[in-house]
């Protein structure tokens, strides 16, 4: 690679922000994952820039390459958390002549926005406010619980036009506790959330199921036991498993019979129930039925599809 490509590569490295420089690489798909990992990402940028010169040399990256990068560059439109409070403030305060917006900056890319909400007529209620929390690129945004539905709508366009994104994802999800949300929403669960060694060997992880036992019925009662073991660490993996209290399942279904007649045959509108599970940690509640006998393994998919699916409110209907 000669000098005037070195020189090109640099310059347009040296533009890139900081905060921006991983997505702007990854986007660019010209450095793999591996030699992404083998740079320091948090060091001057002066010196990042050299290390990663460096790489697209030896990788002999050509005028092209860089040129593509340079589009990436201008293509990719690098968030403004500034622009982005500025326009989600404008957007409120025009639809709404009482409203009380602040902002405050958090990790991960991420900002804390209180709203106490007014009317026409009303000043804001300081008492009942609602918390959003907005993570920077994403169409997501986590928020708490607002007596005030009427204003979801306006919130709901507000992120979405501020955060530049053509919609922010409605998600039948609900919890107390944000890092489980966050980790079910970006799937980081299994990551985030794992305290254990997976690589461990299955006889030597304990899922409570050692019991005080009949020594004459331990051998028979082994294999099964270990069934049981191996497919809920299948199912639910080695870690601890993300907070939710409560899985909500909304069933419609019309009555089926072999025999003919009868009320309910004859009823058109569907029965209706509803079922709720609740717990203060429901899906490690969950991961313990089948090895403490109370459940068969592997449990329902209704119930174990819940982080992957990321939604604790279900309706199910006949097909």
């Amino acid at each position: 690679m000669d000098e005037t490509v070195a020189e090109f590569f640099k310059r347009t490295i040296l533009k890139i922000p900081m905060a921006e420089m991983m997505t702007i690489l990854k986007a660019w798909d010209f450095l793999s994952e591996n030699q992404l990992q083998t740079v320091n990402f948090r060091q001057r940028k002066e010196s990042l820039v050299q290390d990663l010169v460096l790489l697209c040399e030896k990788k002999r990256a050509s005028l092209n390459d860089a040129a593509i990068l340079d589009i990436v560059c201008e293509d990719i439109d690098l968030f403004d958390m500034e622009q982005f409070k500025r326009s989600f403030k404008k957007i409120l305060q025009r639809a709404l002549k009482n409203v009380t917006i602040s902002f405050r900056d958090a990790e991960e890319n991420a900002v804390w926005i209180r709203i106490a909400w007014g009317s026409q007529y009303r000043k804001p209620n300081q008492y009942r406010p609602v918390y959003v929390v907005y993570y920077s690129q994403t169409p997501y945004a986590f928020t708490s619980s607002s007596q005030l539905r009427s204003n979801i709508p306006l919130l709901g366009q507000a992120l979405t036009i501020a955060s530049k994104h053509h919609q922010i994802m409605k998600m039948d999800l609900r919890s107390r506790y944000l890092d489980s949300l966050k980790a079910i929403v970006f799937k980081q669960y299994n990551q985030t959330f794992e305290t254990h060694n997976s690589t461990t060997p299955l006889h030597e992880r304990s899922l409570g199921l050692d019991i005080n036992m009949d020594s004459r019925i331990i051998h028979e009662n082994r294999i099964e036991k270990e069934r049981v073991q191996r497919v809920t660490q299948e199912t639910f993996g080695y870690y601890p498993q993300p907070r939710l209290e409560f899985a909500q399942y909304k069933l419609e279904t019309k009555f089926k019979s072999d025999l003919n007649g009868g009320i309910l045959a004859e009823r058109e509108e569907p029965l209706r129930c509803l079922i709720k599970f609740s717990s203060p940690h429901l899906l490690e509640a969950l991961k313990a039925l089948a090895p403490a006998g109370i459940a068969d393994a592997p449990l329902s998919p209704l119930l174990t599809c819940i982080p992957n699916k990321g939604m604790n409110y279900f309706k199910i209907r006949d097909k």
